[in-house]
């Protein structure tokens, strides 16, 4: 049962310290309460999960939801990626309104069909959706079987749109203020991902070294890039006026600065504003300025297993597609088609004899 009924002892939420909950067992012998739980059961809060809000301190734990955050634990899953599980969950459970774990593989037939033909999701998005599911299923419930009943979309793989340099030079020049082009020119300088700038902290820059080291990124990976002159030098007035104390790129809390670091809708709006400024007609943002980075580094005539480290790709396989990107492996070997020697000119080729339609 779920909800607070028998089979989990009824944890309910009863006081709130911090970050950490305090959770008390009490046996709910409403039936009409138990029934409104079941509705949704992955609507509650956790135990120590440092993203639930002081909103949800009285809403109910379910035994589920407690067995999967279990598991994502014991395997130190990030907590992007927990969130984005136990979500994929709750709206698996709301759209059939029913406990998750009575579910079967038509259900999850009609939920995948539901996310690309009724919400309309890309593939990719639905991957993740897909990936949820499986972790609940197969190594939350431990039912194997389920694993074909829950297939990975087919991705498109598409090359990523890149900016010149010159594009690059204008959009940092057209920042709004001295932060946003702070912003800009560490993202085109490192490489680094949005989520990486957001955590990264004053004492991350070595000057000394000249290196800049980037803490627990994707897939909890540390990495040092180098620092450039022209960067450090920004960074150096940056700090004169804004004085970070911990995170060098502070956020705001009740509209006040503070200790605290900024969130990615700030990088975004960076990239959103300088792009409108400059008049770049590219849809601009934070994850292209790292794919231009990746892709002029390679046509500057950097190495291609050295780009793989400095971007913290796990698999060689991610850093390749920017071989197709770059003109200088493009553009580096003759056409073969030149090589040939071809009699006759296209003014002298017969034409074709089918008649254009009116």
């Amino acid at each position: 049962m779920l909800g607070g009924g028998p089979a989990d002892g009824g944890w309910t939420v009863t006081a709130f310290q911090g970050k950490q909950f305090r959770c008390q067992g009490r046996f709910k012998e409403a039936a009409g309460a138990a029934d409104a739980a079941r509705t949704a059961p992955f609507s509650g809060v956790e135990i120590g999960v440092p993203w639930v809000t002081e909103r949800e301190k009285e809403a109910s734990v379910t035994r589920l939801r407690k067995m999967m955050l279990e598991e994502l634990q014991r395997r130190n899953y990030s907590q992007s990626t927990t969130r984005a599980y136990i979500r994929v969950v709750r709206e698996l459970a709301a759209y059939f309104r029913q406990p998750p774990d009575r579910l079967g593989p038509e259900h999850l037939r009609q939920f995948q069909a539901h996310l690309f033909q009724e919400r309309k999701l890309n593939a990719r998005t639905v991957v993740q959706y897909s990936a949820g599911l499986r972790f609940f299923f197969v190594k939350t419930l431990k039912r194997h079987y389920m694993l074909e009943s829950i297939p990975l979309p087919k991705e498109p793989r598409k090359l990523p749109t890149v900016l010149s340099p010159g594009e690059v030079t204008a959009l940092i020049e057209s920042a709004s203020n001295l932060m946003h082009r702070a912003i800009l020119m560490t993202l085109y300088s490192t490489g680094m991902r949005r989520a990486e700038l957001c955590q990264l902290k004053v004492s991350d820059i070595d000057k000394e070294r000249m290196v800049i080291h980037i803490r627990q990124g994707k897939g909890q990976r540390d990495r040092d890039v180098d620092l450039s002159e022209k960067l450090l030098e920004t960074l150096r007035e940056y700090w004169r006026g804004m004085k970070p104390k911990t995170y060098l790129f502070p956020g705001t809390v009740n509209n006040w600065r503070a200790d605290v670091p900024i969130t990615g809708k700030v990088v975004w709006a960076a990239c959103r504003q300088a792009a409108d400024r400059s008049g770049i007609q590219k849809h601009v943002y934070p994850h292209l300025i790292r794919h231009c980075y990746a892709t002029h580094w390679l046509e500057a005539g950097g190495d291609l297993l050295v780009l793989q480290r400095r971007l913290g790709h796990a698999k060689l396989e991610d850093t390749v597609k920017y071989l197709h990107l770059s003109r200088r492996h493009l553009l580096g070997v003759t056409n073969p088609l030149d090589n040939l020697t071809v009699t006759g000119t296209a003014q002298q080729t017969k034409r074709s004899r089918l008649k254009k339609k009116r």
